[in-house]
């Protein structure tokens, strides 16, 4: 045993055995259930041949579901819709995963002149590693079946770095893009020599994912329930997989950023502002909802583009004018599935409420998500009505 230097006492984790167990549980059990081999088995496997004719969702996760194309949409199509909403929401979660591997990085970086924080740093480089296998496993089944479907991406894109708008259809410009950019890059460099950085980067990361484990339950729950589940879809035996190790790593966002800060000394004024910006920024990327897409928080006018590619695609074959009418009315026009996209981000906003109210650092603006809580369907409509005008028809208009 060494013997004790004469060093100024400090609040380390290992004497706060409640909050150092929390973490080793959280961590084993982690290890224990990884999911990593079956979600590379289940890439490995993946072919879209032998899936092509079935659900990978519940039906009311499903591009377009809801509204006007839907209704009209035979099971063939709405099929295909239901397998395009797996794509499409499966390529954000990538954006997110490779804004996540880094920041688990960065973090981890500032957390290494804390006496005894090996084990944060152990679990971040455990979720890191199956952050990768998880965007591999999206990649394989997105890639080979807008390939087969389209011959070219709609949703999906290459591997992109840390920097990029994590929000893939968003509402962004150039400009917006570049000073998107040089606020991830200033952080990652502030977290990586700011122990309360560090740890409330999980504030932010507990709360961006609050979201996806509302829906990635119930994206689980198809495989979960299904009648055959050694012959379930590959997909949603990935849908699973990944919920399973999602669950963990909310755990870790929550402990980390809701029990380790009381091993830390008091944030800075500097530190306050910081965090609470991090949390402002999470409310603006979480401020839209979507008609196409129930339970990501894309702005819709940035997706036309896209559905306008599948309404003039084989899958549909509408001539140029009845898709421009199409979109018109799934966009501008309410629908069952815009109201239920409404739904779940009202529920998110409740979610993201309890979770930062206990925390003392934080503005109120930010626990009452007043900036997002500001949207409405009035809004949502208001601003397609805008945008759709604003666009004319021959702007949709593909090579």
């Amino acid at each position: 045993m060494n013997p004790k230097l004469n060093e100024p006492k400090q609040n380390t984790l290992l004497e706060n055995e409640k909050i150092n167990r929390k973490l080793q549980i959280n961590h084993t059990r982690n290890k224990q259930q990884d999911h990593t081999q079956l979600l590379d088995t289940a890439a490995s496997d993946f072919r879209y041949e032998n899936c092509k004719d079935e659900y990978w969702n519940p039906e009311e996760f499903s591009l377009l579901y809801a509204t006007p194309v839907w209704e009209q949409a035979s099971q063939t199509q709405r099929i295909i819709l239901n397998q395009l909403y797996w794509v499409a929401y499966y390529s954000q979660i990538i954006s997110a995963e490779i804004a996540t591997i880094y920041f688990n990085q960065t973090s981890a970086a500032g957390l290494y002149a804390q006496e005894d924080f090996r084990l944060v740093c152990d679990t971040l480089d455990l979720e890191s590693a199956q952050e990768r296998a998880h965007i591999n496993a999206f990649k394989v089944v997105s890639e080979e079946v807008e390939a087969v479907l389209f011959g070219k991406r709609i949703f999906s894109y290459g591997m992109r770095g840390p920097f990029t708008e994590t929000m893939v259809f968003g509402d962004s410009n150039p400009f917006k893009q570049r000073w998107k950019k040089l606020q991830l890059q200033t952080f990652g460099l502030l977290s990586a020599d700011n122990t309360f950085l560090a740890c409330q980067y999980f504030t932010v990361r507990g709360v961006r994912t609050l979201n996806g484990k509302l829906v990635q339950h119930k994206l689980s729950n198809y495989y979960q329930k299904h009648p055959n589940q050694e012959n379930a879809p590959i997909p949603s035996k990935i849908s699973y997989y990944h919920f399973m190790d999602e669950s963990f790593h909310f755990n870790s966002s929550t402990i980390i950023s809701h029990d380790v800060i009381h091993c830390l000394k008091p944030p800075t004024a500097f530190e306050k502002l910081v965090a609470n910006l991090g949390l402002r920024g999470c409310q603006k990327d979480h401020y839209h909802f979507s008609a196409a897409i129930n339970g990501i928080f894309w702005y819709d006018p940035a997706l036309y583009q896209a559905i306008y590619q599948i309404m003039r695609s084989p899958i549909f074959d509408m001539s140029h004018t009845e898709a421009v009418e199409m979109m018109r009315r799934c966009f501008t026009e309410e629908s069952e599935g815009l109201h239920l996209s409404y739904q779940t981000h009202t529920e998110a906003i409740d979610s993201y409420k309890v979770y930062l109210e206990k925390l003392d650092y934080v503005w109120q603006s930010n626990k009452q998500m007043s900036l997002m809580s500001s949207n409405s369907l009035t809004k949502y409509l208001t601003t397609q009505k805008k945008a759709f005008n604003r666009t004319p028809p021959s702007a949709y208009l593909c090579d």
